[in-house]
């Protein structure tokens, strides 16, 4: 595994939408929560709430719940252009680049996940774990706004699966 990226990898899918319903799928906390995330505040760094509906902007923070889990996933947006592309901090210092780009009747969705530091927990659980859950959040990005159908585990008594 000595040639094997720990510090950065990409996903990519179409989903059949146009371009600003994805991108509002990734910059609106209720359209956030229809797909990837139980509950999302974003605030300003006076902790002043900005509304659910609102496009989110740079320099904004977040406050992200799965659900099944308690902790919440803390983070800023690096970058925001309102139209085809997202940054945001992910796991400590890592960044999430979100690029669009509209084929057809399709959205092209480009994640890169990348600045992952090279320590035992990060190969573990941030680049193989995130790695292995952003496919399924982009698949059910895919499934949500293609079909309407939510892929997510939200029953406690199951446990945490690969939906979840």
């Amino acid at each position: 595994m000595e040639n094997f990226n720990w510090k950065a990898f990409t996903k990519k899918i179409a989903v059949k939408a146009d371009l600003k319903t994805i991108y509002h799928a990734w910059t609106k906390s209720e359209e956030l929560e229809r797909w990837f995330l139980e509950k999302v505040m974003f605030y300003d760094n006076d902790k002043t709430p900005f509304p659910a509906n609102d496009t989110v902007e740079l320099g904004l923070n977040y406050e992200w719940l799965w659900f099944l889990y308690e902790e919440p996933m803390l983070g800023k947006i690096t970058e925001a252009n309102g139209k085809d592309f997202l940054q945001f901090t992910f796991e400590g210092e890592c960044l999430v680049d979100v690029r669009l780009e509209e084929k057809g009747e399709f959205t092209i969705v480009t994640l890169i996940h990348h600045n992952i530091p090279e320590n035992d927990w990060s190969k573990q659980f941030v680049r193989l774990g995130c790695s292995n859950g952003w496919t399924f959040y982009l698949t059910n990005l895919k499934s949500v706004y293609e079909g309407g159908i939510d892929l997510r585990n939200r029953n406690a008594d199951l446990g945490v699966m690969i939906n979840n």
